[in-house]
């Protein structure tokens, strides 16, 4: 039983990383309904808000670095 308990515990946090990365996303994009967006308040702590949040703005900026070094070479 101490098995089916760990498997459960890991796909819940596969689901509570997913769903705090689409929270994140969308909060980037604006565009969220209020439904979902309460939903993802009551089920995603805010300190998975944030380290998902600043770790998805650390990957936008490094992207846009590199982009940029690549237009600027061609």
């Amino acid at each position: 039983m101490k098995e089916a308990g760990k498997i459960n515990e890991a796909v819940a946090a596969k689901g509570l990383l997913w769903r705090s990365l689409m929270a994140v996303f969308w909060s980037f994009l604006g565009l969220r309904q209020t439904a979902e967006r309460q939903e993802d308040m009551a089920k995603i702590t805010p300190f998975h808000l944030i380290a998902v949040g600043l770790a998805l703005c650390f990957a936008f900026v490094v992207g846009l670095m590199f982009f940029v070094k690549w237009v600027v070479a061609h």
